[in-house]
């Protein structure tokens, strides 16, 4: 029995609290319609007959806004230096090793076990940034969505929903007008990326589009794209100083600027990692109402730098959060190193606080996250509101670094304390979901040992 098939949860559900409205809330009566969306949410309500009475504390599924669910194959295996030099090129080119080889069979049982391991790490959606599109010569497959069938399948086996962003990806370089021989895989057109975009109809599963970088696409493409498209549309831009650096020497302007200047860029765009930016940028980015999607664990993994958190922030520009590489699986994790990362920065403590207004930096950086989630994966709402999917992380306080706690500062425990398994339940529309499925572990397991035999 799959994830998806497991039965609907009662219709009502009551939660000693909830975080609602951007606080916490007591006595919280959730009411999940047939749709598998919340119908009402009252709190400071006596918990009714029939209700589903919940041990702990509710929290809403958070967005992982980019993930590239093949790098899950990865993960661990590119921690060693074999030379003078080691950057994020150099890991790209090894990471291209398993893009080469993985099968859509692969694919499928990687991401399943990804998208298990990212329920249990409190992300209800994730939104897969999906390059890896044709078959290992580069020839394309006799169904061109085949790979985009495997994730989706995945997704299923795993009960997450997912946002497919098919990626537009036609060049290696500014100054290179055709993909290198290990880029076969990734070769689109903005056609073809609009087919993609509607060759996946499932529950749980809705589509944007996808830009790889500015390097990897023509101007041209990416405007027809944009132009054509509904739906969100994310881009990688600014990850590294190498990009920057190629895009004034190709254009005259900055990558975040070139966008602000060429393209209609409105609150559909997600700006993904939007590492180096100026004040400029940023005030260009927040005057279209666009998006920046931040992923710490993996940029501190590559090496990329420091996004300026302070600086998005203060510009109330809508962020969100991605596993990106899959080095890191739970939001709360990435929560702590958006917040860490400026402390060893700027050697100050509780950067992302407003004092006065947001003084709390968990639960600061939980709603800007939240909403911004929602926003990148294409949902008008997200959290516990009416017409909102019906999505639930169920707090464990009985986790070792969570017990004590003032229920108050419980989100700052989750972010900053560590809790080992904070989530003792997930739900996503309205169905709880299993957090372990030992025959989709087996599955991973048996692909990672066929991927790497000798390694």
């Amino acid at each position: 029995m799959t994830a998806l098939s497991m039965a609907r949860s009662t219709a009502l559900l009551w939660a000693p609290q909830a975080w609602v409205g951007g606080r916490w809330r007591e006595r919280v009566l959730l009411t999940i319609g047939d749709s598998g969306h919340w119908a009402g949410v009252a709190p400071d309500t006596p918990a009714p007959e029939g209700a589903e009475v919940l041990p702990g504390p509710a929290l809403p599924g958070l967005v992982d806004a980019h993930s590239h669910a093949f790098q899950r194959a990865f993960v661990g295996l590119a921690e060693r230096r074999d030379s003078a030099h080691d950057d994020f090129w150099s890991w790209r080119d090894r990471m291209y090793g398993v893009a080469l080889r993985i099968t859509p069979e692969q694919l499928r049982d990687v991401a399943a076990h990804l998208y298990t391991e990212l329920l249990a790490g409190g992300y209800t959606q994730v939104c897969e940034f999906h390059y890896l599109q044709h078959a290992e010569d580069g020839a394309r497959y006799a169904d061109p969505a085949a790979m985009s069938h495997a994730l989706a399948d995945a997704a299923a086996d795993a009960g997450i929903g997912l946002t497919l962003l098919p990626v537009l990806y036609e060049r290696a370089g500014f100054a290179q007008p055709a993909l290198r021989a290990d880029q076969r895989r990734f070769a689109t057109t903005a056609a073809d990326v609009l087919a993609l975009q509607g060759a996946v109809r499932r529950p749980l599963i809705n589509a944007g589009v996808a830009v790889h970088s500015l390097r990897a696409a023509r101007p041209e493409s990416i405007r027809a794209l944009a132009e054509a498209s509904d739906g969100p549309l994310h881009i990688h831009v600014a990850e590294q100083t190498a990009e920057v650096d190629d895009c004034r020497a190709a254009t005259g302007l900055r990558p975040i600027e070139w966008l602000a200047q060429h393209t209609p860029m409105d609150a559909r765009w997600q700006l993904v990692h939007a590492t180096h930016s100026t004040p400029a940028e940023i005030d260009a980015v927040a005057a279209r109402g666009a998006g920046v999607v931040i992923c710490p664990a993996t940029e501190a993994n590559l090496g990329d730098g420091l996004a300026d958190l302070p600086g998005w922030l203060a510009a109330g520009v809508p962020l969100s959060v991605g596993s990106d590489s899959q080095v890191v699986r739970g939001w709360p994790e990435e929560l702590r190193w958006f917040e860490y990362g400026q402390r060893l920065a700027l050697r100050q403590r509780n950067v992302a606080a407003k004092p006065g207004e947001e003084p709390a930096t968990a639960a600061r950086l939980f709603e800007r996250v939240r909403g911004g989630g929602g926003t990148a994966a294409g949902f008008a709402r997200w959290g516990f509101e009416p017409g909102a999917r019906a999505d639930l992380l169920l707090l464990d306080r009985q986790d070792a670094a969570l017990r004590g706690l003032p229920m108050s500062h419980a989100l700052d425990g989750l972010v900053f304390a560590a809790p080992a398994r904070p989530f003792s339940r997930v739900m996503v529309a309205g169905r709880w979901r299993a957090l372990h499925d030992e025959r989709i572990a087996a599955r991973f397991e048996a692909t990672m040992q066929a991927l790497w035999p000798t390694a």
